[in-house]
């Protein structure tokens, strides 16, 4: 019992950085989320229209 005493003792009394890491670790994860969406909507159809090129370029085996 003592033990779950100092335990939520301990959680309780934190100097909060961890939450603070947590928001920058947000911010990145939702920055890169928005870096990719864009690339992929600006870059999208020409990686598209090129592997379909390649793709139509390459014989099927037989």
């Amino acid at each position: 019992m003592n033990y779950l005493i100092a335990y939520v003792q301990s959680r309780l009394t934190r100097n909060g950085d961890e939450g603070a890491t947590a928001v920058e670790y947000g911010l990145l994860v939702t920055l890169i989320a928005v870096v990719l969406i864009a690339g992929a909507t600006i870059f999208g159809s020409k990686i598209s229209d090129m592997f379909s090129a390649v793709g139509n370029k390459l014989t099927s085996p037989s």
